[in-house]
């Protein structure tokens, strides 16, 4: 591959060295979250700003861990995957957004992503459509985890664990019925509808599949913004835009996989 870089020693994309970055990578979409989540570690530090890829590392229990956006969608957030591996990155996981399917998911509530349907096209570029991405257990089993002890202090919202569905156009969710292709985009929402795909969003299959091929690992957790089933059904749908509680899990999640050393630290 050329060194686009010529030279310069850093990834391309996201602007980072060997070094830079911690084993375990939270990776929110928008680059004005990372410094929220950076809030959290202990001496946090920007280290690179490139693009959409912002980058912050400090530590959680003494341990280095790092923040980079990936921005919208499979493209972008398997480049970032990719140039994080490339520096040493080993852990994963997704702190981003979604709308929910299932009528089970209200706003606020928490959705921790067990696999995704790889309605995108960045995956069908590294594996065939018939090789399913699916998120590591060590990871899902540390949201879950977390996600049970935060259920128990706030309990007015709620986590759901199952399949997510991604796509690339989000007006292709929101907007199907204006597309030349409506037709289909209406039949598989209906069959997502009934097969109790829990959400929608838009980076989940990219990664699963990218991290299987990299042979690192990774999961996600999303907030849950508003649900267009519930208000189509006629249930509440109140819309909800603070992702503390998705991330505070997160982090727990992180903490526990370093306490219990699932993986050799």
């Amino acid at each position: 591959m050329i060194d686009y870089t010529e030279g310069a020693g850093i990834q391309y994309h996201v602007g980072l060295k060997p070094g830079d970055v911690g084993k375990y990578v939270l990776l929110p979409g928008d680059p004005k979250r990372c410094a929220k989540i950076a809030a959290y570690f202990d001496d946090p530090v920007l280290v690179a700003d490139s693009r959409e890829f912002v980058t912050y590392t400090g530590t959680l229990d003494g341990v280095r861990v790092s923040v980079t956006s990936t921005g919208i969608g499979g493209p972008s957030a398997s480049i970032a995957m990719e140039e994080l591996v490339n520096v040493g990155a080993e852990v994963f996981i997704r702190v981003g957004t979604c709308g929910g399917i299932d009528c089970d998911v209200c706003g606020g509530d928490v959705v921790i992503a067990t696999g995704a349907v790889r309605m995108e096209g960045t995956s069908k570029e590294y594996a065939p459509i018939e090789y399913p991405a699916v998120a590591d257990i060590e990871v899902t089993n540390a949201l879950i985890k977390a996600a049970k002890a935060a259920f128990r202090k706030k309990p007015e919202f709620n986590y759901h664990v199952g399949v997510v569905q991604c796509k690339d156009a989000f007006y292709g969710q929101h907007q199907p019925e204006l597309l030349p292709n409506s037709n289909e985009l209406l039949n598989k929402w209906d069959a997502w509808v009934a097969m109790g795909c829990k959400a929608s969003e838009m980076e989940s299959a990219a990664l699963f599949i990218v991290a299987q091929y990299r042979r690192v690992k990774a999961g996600a957790i999303l907030l849950a913004v508003a649900n267009q089933e519930r208000a189509k059904a006629g249930l509440p749908n109140s819309q909800y835009h603070d992702t503390d509680r998705a991330i505070g899990i997160a982090i727990d999640a992180i903490r526990t996989m370093i306490k219990e050393d699932a993986y050799e630290i």
